[in-house]
């Protein structure tokens, strides 16, 4: 993987290319939220050149010393100038077989100590097929159906 740093102008010969700016001593989350909206704006900007929509996939992992991941889909838009979302989709077509509504998809719900956001259903996993991320990081875990029903349905 290549490493990509940005900066005003080129560099002269014998110059770095990194910006000017001193990193932060740590990550936090809110600067991790931060410089994702900032790179999900430049890439709207260039997907938007192209005729495409770009979406944020969200932080997908945090390690608040070094480092953060986040994803970023693009696509082509649909008709109605939305993008496709395969995940909701498949969500929406299986989630009445595992007793779930359609409609539960990106709903968030607590274990008690933690918020969750249910994130999609994996019917190759018959055991704990219902995904969800975790809200302040985004990290992915798997439930069983029955678990999140009853989860959902005391948040209402």
């Amino acid at each position: 993987m290549q490493n990509l740093r940005i900066s005003d102008t080129p560099p002269k010969t014998g110059e770095s290319n990194m910006s000017k700016v001193s990193p932060p001593r740590n990550l936090t989350p809110g600067l991790c939220r931060r410089i994702e909206a900032d790179m999900l704006e430049a890439c709207c900007q260039v997907a938007q050149k192209h005729g495409l929509l770009a979406e944020s996939l969200g932080v997908k992992a945090m390690n608040l010393r070094w480092n953060f991941e986040f994803g970023i889909r693009v696509s082509i838009p649909l008709a109605d100038g939305t993008a496709l979302n395969p995940e909701r989709i498949l969500f929406e077509a299986l989630a009445e077989e595992y007793g779930l509504l359609p409609d539960d998809y990106g709903r968030e719900f607590s274990t008690g100590r933690e918020r969750f956001r249910v994130a999609g259903i994996d019917p190759r996993r018959p055991r704990y097929p219902i995904s969800a991320e975790r809200i302040p990081d985004g990290q992915g875990f798997k439930f069983t159906a029955d678990h999140v029903a009853l989860l959902l349905k005391a948040e209402e």
